[in-house]
């Protein structure tokens, strides 16, 4: 009996230093807004942009809400698997619950719905955390893996970790929504702005250490359920996504310069914008049959009730680009995750997560 336990250890002491061995990297760690949110939010007690109820969630492991903006996993979650790695938690459920036993050596997530590049300083409130905000706190878990690995061992740790980034729509929403900011701003002065202080927070995570980043262009917000409804037509709204793509093209021109002149500065960029737009155009080539209406909300487009608790939702959720009015489901998730992990340079460049890792 004893010996059949012993061997009985043996075999999951191995299949555990398996498990380890697999990972591509040490850890993953997350910055963004709600297309990455793990459940951040679910701490802020004056934010909005909530998902920790039903029918978020119904398709996630747990068949729980997460706070996930979506009916199961998003790209961090996606990614992570791709990895060998976990699903790195949410920042705030490890502060808030005054997790000491948590190692950040294994990644955190501090992607908040509502985020921005441009720190908003007109709310009363924390609505959301800024990605200032997001890098700050990377900040203080950096210090914390110095404590616990060395300098340079945090240094290597960090050197080799995937860095994961996307952020950019809220800000842009932001500038349509807001009469100030159109007058204080042209559309080419604002993107500007945004590229400036996207820079500023990429040159932070070097410092700390980041090498390795991997980095989702804004996609096509204009054709969301949400703005398509604004339209009688249901039409995208064109403005937005062309603010969205100049934007991205802004973007791509900002992470060639630092490759340039950050010494092992290394980048993936997954170009949302384009595979989201084909999407749309030629959905049966994706295995989407839905790319106008949410899965989840009520009334036209399922877009003018959101996607709360007690409203209708789709059953073929598969088949739909979008879960709710703004976010799109668990299968386009996965979907574009595949394409940032392996995909071809024609949405991934100038290399793949996959190469990026092996770098």
């Amino acid at each position: 009996m004893a010996l059949n336990f012993f061997f009985f250890f043996l075999t999951l002491l191995s299949n555990y230093l398996t498990f380890l061995d697999a990972a591509l990297v040490p850890a993953m760690y997350v910055f963004g807004d709600s297309l990455l949110d793990v459940g951040n939010n679910n701490y802020l007690n004056f934010s909005a942009p909530k998902a920790n109820f039903y029918p978020n969630g119904i398709d996630f492991p747990t068949r729980n809400p997460t706070g996930r903006f979506c009916n199961g996993k998003n790209p961090s979650d996606f990614l992570a698997e791709k990895v060998g790695l976990t699903s790195a938690p949410s920042y705030l459920s490890i502060i808030e619950n005054r997790d000491r036993t948590y190692k950040f050596n294994i990644g955190v997530n501090f992607a908040s719905g509502g985020a921005t590049i441009i720190p908003q300083s007109n709310h009363i409130f924390v609505t959301s955390i800024s990605l200032t905000k997001q890098v700050a706190f990377y900040g203080s878990v950096y210090e914390a893996l110095v404590k616990d690995l060395g300098v340079n061992n945090a240094k290597e740790h960090a050197s080799k970790s995937l860095y994961l980034i996307e952020i950019g729509s809220n800000d842009i929403f932001e500038y349509f929504g807001s009469s100030n900011l159109r007058k204080t701003y042209t559309p080419p002065q604002y993107v500007d702005l945004m590229c400036r202080h996207f820079e500023k927070q990429l040159k932070r995570l070097y410092e700390k250490g980041g090498r390795k980043l991997v980095v989702i262009g804004v996609g096509v917000i204009g054709c969301t359920p949400a703005m398509r409804y604004k339209s009688i037509t249901e039409a995208c709204n064109s403005e937005m996504n062309w603010m969205a793509f100049v934007y991205n093209q802004h973007l791509i021109s900002l992470l060639k310069r630092l490759k340039d002149e950050l010494l092992g500065f290394h980048f993936a960029y997954f170009d949302g914008f384009s595979i989201m737009l084909t999407s749309i155009h030629k959905p049966s080539s994706f295995g989407f049959s839905e790319v106008k209406a949410a899965c989840c909300g009520s009334g036209r487009l399922n877009a003018e009730l959101a996607c709360i608790p007690k409203v209708s939702y789709c059953n073929n959720r598969d088949k739909h680009l979008f879960w709710d009015r703004y976010h799109p489901t668990q299968q386009a998730h996965r979907f574009f995750s595949d394409l940032i992990f392996n995909g071809p340079p024609t949405y991934t460049f100038p290399i793949n997560v996959q190469t990026l890792v092996a770098i």
